[in-house]
């Protein structure tokens, strides 16, 4: 399954930008290399019309809980509106957000 028509799914600008934020502040944590990189290539494709990941390159690098919740993500994404803004409220209750361990390295040292 490609994931290049996920940009188109949205509402508007900020209904994806919102999204991204929920991938990028609270499931792409860089304490975990491989799977942050993942999903930051996922945070992409959110809005690129050509293949910056897929599927399967999700499944094997990321953690279950995360997969699941992006799985739902993108049925939401290709469903409705409302399943999207859904999927932003459970996924804020349920993924705290993250701190960035490179930014606080960098700005201590």
């Amino acid at each position: 399954m490609t994931l290049t028509d996920l940009r188109d799914g949205f509402r508007d600008e900020d209904q994806r930008k919102c999204v991204q934020a929920v991938v990028h502040n609270r499931l792409a944590d860089d304490r975990k290399p491989q799977e942050c990189r993942y999903l930051m290539r996922f945070w992409w494709q959110l809005c690129m019309p050509y293949k910056e990941v897929s599927l399967e390159e999700l499944r094997l690098n990321v953690g279950r809980q995360k997969l699941d919740a992006l799985i739902r993500l993108i049925s939401a994404i290709r469903s409705s509106h409302d399943e999207i803004d859904a999927w932003l409220a459970s996924a804020e209750k349920t993924f705290p957000v993250i701190e960035d361990c490179g930014f606080n390295l960098n700005r201590d040292g």
